[in-house]
């Protein structure tokens, strides 16, 4: 971990020290997420449940000198099979995060949205990456970026509110940060009706008004610029309580989220840590590319939010 990335450092430091999540791990079958298994657990991150081939996971830990020792193993034949199950450990109360292996997204991603043995609940499933930003003081939540194409408004409102409480269980970490403060970006910061993003965006921000979107403070539409940049805001002559200081941006569709979180990791050095919200429990999407410190952090994240799940149904039961 490079002196750049303090953030993430004291997210993994910060869940280091709880209890680890059990961790349903679909299909680690190849080096780099069997590897990155295993490191969250000695890092004291997850507790993982290995669900794949027996015998393929043993011999590739053999093959790279990856101890998964003591570590328990689920057998299943085939990736989709594997999916399935990590999903049924989830189901059965084994399993309190949900970590994506070497099988593809969707192969997973279908196995949490099936109606009768997935991991649906009432809110849309959305993800969110937690960027840190090499220079700038705040972790940034961008969405969605990774699973809702061109969502509706309905599935915004969803989307919004799911990193929302995302950014709520980051305050553990940082709890005098206690305002969260979401822009929703479009090209410019007026709303212009030949530009469908910037009604959206303040079709948003008045769902918070009426409270179908709660626990933040919004603003919308933001461009990049004046969303993150005080100066930039100031020069533009917009008096909000966002604008300049926004910790969590939605963007407009995956392609806007994509292109801005992958600008940011190579031309900023910021390292995103992805993760899936709206299913039963958090789904921990890692990617080949990751680094060592990306992996962990998207473990941590997960860890939190598992943390605030059970602190959240305990006051319901309380």
């Amino acid at each position: 971990m490079t002196g750049s990335h303090e953030k993430y450092r004291r997210l993994i430091d910060y869940c280091s020290a709880l209890p680890p999540t059990p961790t349903a791990v679909a299909w680690p079958c190849d080096q780099s997420s069997l590897q990155g298994v295993v490191d969250a657990a000695q890092n004291g991150l997850i507790a993982p449940i290995l669900v794949g081939p027996r015998e393929q996971i043993e011999a590739l830990a053999a093959q790279h000198g990856i101890d998964i020792s003591g570590l328990p193993i689920e057998d299943a034949p085939y990736s989709q099979a594997a999916a399935a199950r990590a999903v049924a450990l989830v189901r059965e109360g084994k399993a309190e995060a949900l970590m994506k292996g070497s099988l593809h997204t969707d192969e997973l991603m279908g196995a949490v949205v099936k109606r009768e043995t997935g991991l649906r609940t009432a809110r849309r499933v959305s993800h969110c990456f937690v960027m840190d930003v090499p220079g700038h003081a705040d972790t940034l939540i961008i969405t969605d970026a990774a699973v809702n194409i061109a969502p509706t408004l309905a599935e915004k409102m969803d989307i919004t509110q799911n990193a929302i409480d995302l950014a709520h269980a980051l305050l553990q970490v940082s709890p005098e940060k206690k305002e969260v403060r979401v822009a929703i970006l479009s090209a410019m910061e007026t709303v212009n009706p030949a530009v469908p993003s910037t009604v959206e965006a303040a079709a948003l921000c008045k769902m918070a008004d009426r409270r179908q979107i709660t626990g933040a403070i919004l603003d919308g539409p933001l461009a990049l610029d004046n969303a993150i940049s005080l100066e930039a805001a100031q020069i533009k002559k917009i008096d909000s309580p966002v604008a300049g200081r926004a910790n969590v941006l939605v963007v407009p569709d995956l392609e806007a989220g994509n292109m801005l979180a992958k600008s940011l990791s190579f031309l900023a050095g910021a390292d995103a840590a992805g993760i899936v919200l709206g299913a039963r429990v958090p789904i921990i999407l890692t990617s080949r590319a990751d680094s060592l410190t990306t992996r962990l952090a998207s473990c941590a994240v997960a860890s939190l939010v598992a943390k605030a799940r059970r602190e959240n149904a305990g006051k319901a039961m309380g």
